[in-house]
């Protein structure tokens, strides 16, 4: 039994590889946060999708506080691209098997709209190349305004949040 899910997992693991790189349409049919979203693809019929480089305030959960604009963050997405038909560049999969993409519609860069808006923070432990900049960029003058979640003095990363709540201590990020 053993063997058959190791192989599983590592079926999985090549398949979520070998879709790095693609672009899949698919319709969003549900927006779960901020930050991640179901999508009705041909190839695959359903795809849990989190968006690449931005990490939202996490939504609460049974059992679980939510943080502060998690809701507003939520509503935000929803209102972008709900129902709507999406690209995702996919860029890699995450530790929960989601596709880990770049959502565009209509040509705009959804994920950099979240981040520009002040419903998300440029997820800087996992941006590389232009992404890096552009989405760092845009949360510095997110911050600098005050829009979004950057209303709050000094808002609590989503990283320390869900540390903080697996028993780790706070500590707080200078970036």
């Amino acid at each position: 039994m053993k063997t058959l899910l190791a192989a599983c997992a590592l079926i999985l693991m090549l398949a979520a590889d070998a879709c790095a790189g693609r672009i899949v349409q698919g319709l969003v049919r549900a927006v779960y946060d901020g930050d991640t979203v179901l999508l009705a693809t041909r190839e695959e019929s359903r795809l849990k999708v989190r968006l690449y480089g931005i990490d939202a305030p996490e939504t609460p959960k049974p059992g679980m506080p939510g943080q502060p604009f998690s809701v507003i963050s939520k509503r935000t997405l929803m209102f972008k691209i709900m129902g709507r038909t999406v690209s995702a560049e996919i860029m890699d999969s995450d530790q929960y098997h989601r596709a880990v993409a770049v959502l565009r519609y209509n040509g705009r860069d959804i994920n950099r709209e979240m981040v520009a808006e002040g419903m998300a923070w440029a997820y800087r432990q996992y941006l590389n190349g232009p992404y890096a900049s552009d989405y760092i960029g845009l949360e510095e003058r997110a911050r600098a305004r005050h829009k979004g979640l950057w209303r709050d003095h000094n808002p609590l990363p989503p990283w320390e949040f869900r540390h903080a709540l697996q028993g780790g201590k706070r500590r707080r990020s200078h970036h």
